[in-house]
């Protein structure tokens, strides 16, 4: 293996392995569950799986996890396969189904039966959830958990035969409802689902569970070493305890598997759960799982990202055991890297103004222009077309320039890319008010006055046009659906469709084709919705990172800051406590502080016994606690206990208080106690649900700020914040965030 390559804890123990003898060969495996395209955040999944056969000389299977014929579909097995070799990955002859084993994980199935280490369990999947019990409580046992296994066997034989509904029964290993890891805790085997499965057909009934399916199909194909996301660190005991009490060894070609878990990757302003992805294809907020805008691995591909920046970027950002979250602009400087020696340079104007040469010809000269520039080890050029008149982007001229502003202006000199050195002699106004005509002269050759800058242009009598796409990013916060509805994060302003003018070398793209438009970024012809004689570009990626400009001029200077420090934030990773919360519900974060401090875990039950729900519970408990406990001295000399935290919770939750009336409860129970609701009553803190008063609130606060409401509906959007601020002061905070939002777009739209 090469020196170069650099290591990795799962590399350092290969090699280990190999050097020891424990094993000969390498053998990986990556498996996908066919129910919805690859993302972003399976890359580096893939990358390390087939990466290390490659480094090691090995092979790497592809297996689909279809053990769910509910969500599955071929179109998604295609697609996972044409996303893998799109990568620059193959599998050879080794693609595997999970399916592929339902007859040896079934008999593997009985003989745990058999030896009494498995039963069939006739509780709902409810009463099942019920008594699994807490991370701090033990689970109760089924009351089928003693059945003779003989009667289970006969049960599961009929469940294959399809003679009971689904959810009539499951079957269950047993192994220790009190064991501190739940997952131990007498985990569901197989389920039964009368449905017909994508690969099998109508011969099954039951089907296998994930952790049931993993482990076995690994040994069953040779695999040495599992490699899997962080989270599934908890079932790494299950998936041994399956292999020691099976006949593992006996089956030829098989092998004994260890999982080994790395942190996962993911970028801010992206989603990559595939619940919230399929309601953008389905809700058709997006133009389906290939838009140019997705995540997905398909979209990357038709946006036109090129696949050995994205393997770049993965291997930059290394494998550890914390969880990532990437600023995009990594993946950005990937695409960057990757394009500068492969994108030949065209010209073309976005915006176009016409721009006047006096002294020109109107018989275009055509100029030798380079396809790199002079740092690229690449030759060749094209020859562009000067007439009198050239275009310009809007934006390159000003009549009365702001500070800084180095292109054209009035008396400004500039030059035109691989042209003339130009001097604005005057220009043209429309009725509009916008610039209609810039004029100049042109300078003779040898021009040594002060030249401003250099400007792209294209002629104007011989440009082509050509339709572009200018695609951002779809989400316009870094943690979309974080405190709200995701779909209330989507960026409004993700696609952009122009219609440019371009240099008549463009005329000669082939589908497939990346090219730099100076100034403006790479550029992909899609070949998906290509058209002969009238291409189109999608915008693969800017020339500069333009997000963090546009972020700098609508956040806070705190914000911004934190913003542009933050390129790679590493995640704590949970363990089986966090794990177990995270289900419940609760985000990462509310799970890493209730794992890490039993004594907030301790409130926390308490709120949940009274009946709040777990993210209402950790809304308060996480948030709001710590806080109280700095400024009283500690927990110990707060008046209130877990149960009315759990209240209060629940108060919140039904709309019965606002978030901002629930901290002045706090302070009030804090200080002496109470029931919170008796306490929203005496002080009549109760939510204002009257829509006429609200509206009134709403009305008294635009006519005080006349000249805001002007300039918000001048385009100033942003103030709706600042308006929404302004009735929940009025209200005392006691209005619904969300009713006055509503009511204030109605109103400010109305006029």
């Amino acid at each position: 293996m090469s020196e170069s390559v650099p290591t990795n804890f799962i590399r350092q123990i290969i090699e280990d392995d190999l050097r020891s003898g424990r094993h000969q060969q390498v053998v990986t495996r990556f498996p996908p569950e066919p129910n919805g395209y690859l993302h972003v955040g399976h890359a580096k999944a893939i990358c390390i799986a087939f990466g290390l056969a490659e480094q090691f000389g090995g092979r790497c299977n592809l297996r689909m996890d279809d053990t769910n014929p509910l969500t599955e579909k071929d179109e998604y097995v295609e697609n996972i396969c044409k996303d893998i070799r799109w990568l620059g990955f193959d599998w050879g002859e080794h693609l595997y189904s999970a399916s592929d084993y339902f007859d040896q994980l079934y008999v593997w199935a009985k003989h745990l039966v058999s030896a009494g280490l498995a039963y069939v369990d006739e509780q709902s999947d409810e009463q099942i959830r019920a008594t699994r019990g807490t991370v701090e409580s033990p689970g109760s046992p089924s009351p089928w958990r003693d059945r003779p296994p003989a009667e289970s066997l006969a049960l599961l034989e009929r469940m294959a035969r399809g003679e009971f509904p689904d959810g009539a029964m499951v079957l269950r290993a047993k192994i220790d409802m009190g064991h501190p890891n739940m997952k131990m805790r007498d985990p569901l085997m197989y389920r039964i689902r009368n449905a017909s499965h994508h690969n099998t057909g109508d011969r099954w009934h039951v089907y296998p569970l994930y952790d049931w399916a993993h482990g076995q199909s690994d040994a069953i194909e040779g695999v040495t070493h599992s490699t899997c996301s962080l989270e599934f660190d908890v079932n790494r005991e299950l998936y041994d305890w399956y292999l020691d009490h099976l006949p593992i060894a006996e089956l030829p070609g098989s092998s004994r598997p260890h999982q080994y878990e790395f942190g996962r990757m993911n970028l801010s302003y992206t989603i990559t759960s595939k619940r919230k992805l399929i309601a953008l294809v389905t809700e058709q907020r997006v133009a389906g799982w290939d838009d140019p805008r997705m995540p997905t691995l398909c979209g990357m591909r038709r946006r036109g990202i090129p696949p050995e920046a994205v393997r770049a970027m993965c291997d930059d950002v290394g494998v550890g055991r914390t969880n990532q979250l990437l600023d995009p602009v990594i993946l950005d400087n990937a695409i960057r890297n990757a394009l500068i020696a492969e994108a030949p340079r065209r010209m073309a104007v976005l915006d176009p103004i016409r721009l006047e040469i006096a002294g020109r010809d109107a018989a275009p000269e055509w100029i030798d222009a380079p396809d790199w520039p002079h740092d690229v080890p690449k030759e060749g050029s094209r020859r562009v077309p000067l007439g009198a008149v050239a275009l310009i982007e809007r934006d390159d001229f000003e009549i009365e320039p702001p500070k800084g502003f180095k292109r054209l202006a009035p008396g400004r000199t500039v030059r035109l890319r691989y042209g003339p050195v130009v001097t604005c002699t005057g220009h043209e106004v429309g009725a509009d008010g916008r610039v209609t005509v810039v004029r100049c002269r042109q300078e003779p050759e040898g021009f040594d006055g002060k030249v401003s800058a250099t400007i792209h242009w294209v002629d104007a009598a011989l440009a082509r046009d050509l339709e572009v796409r200018l695609y951002d990013r779809l989400f316009a916060v870094p943690e979309p659906g974080k405190d709200r509805d995701f779909r209330e994060d989507l960026n409004p302003d993700s696609l952009k469709v122009l219609t440019a003018k371009a240099e008549p070398a463009l005329a000669d793209l082939e589908p497939g084709d990346r090219v730099q438009l100076e100034r403006l970024g790479y550029f992909y012809a899609e070949p998906e919705s290509w058209v002969p004689d009238a291409p189109a570009l999608n915008r693969i990626v800017s020339l500069k990172d333009t997000w963090a400009k546009v972020q700098a001029r609508t956040e806070a200077p705190a914000e911004a800051k934190a913003a542009k420090a933050e390129v790679v934030r590493t995640v704590r990773s949970l363990g089986a406590v966090g794990v177990a919360l995270r289900d419940a519900g609760l985000s990462d974060d509310q799970a890493a502080v209730l794992e890490g401090d039993e004594a907030l875990r301790a409130w926390y039950e308490q709120a949940l016994a009274a009946g709040a729900s777990p993210a209402a519970a950790a809304g308060l408990v996480v948030t709001e606690l710590p806080r109280l406990g700095k400024e009283r001295g500690g927990l110990d000399a707060v008046a209130f206990d877990g149960v009315a935290l759990g209240r209060l919770a629940s108060l919140m939750e039904a709309g019965a208080v606002t978030g901002a009336i629930a901290k002045q409860v706090l302070q009030v129970m804090a200080e002496s106690g109470g029931d919170p609701a008796a306490i929203v009553a005496e002080r009549g803190w109760s939510t204002i649900t009257d829509a006429g008063a609200v509206d009134k609130m709403v009305d008294e606060v635009l006519q005080g700020h006349a000249d805001r409401v002007e300039a918000y509906r001048g385009g100033r959007t942003g103030l709706l914040g600042f308006f929404v601020g302004q009735v929940m002061q009025r209200s005392g905070g006691r209005a619904d965030p969300a009713q006055v939002k509503a009511a204030l777009e109605r109103a400010l739209a109305g006029a």
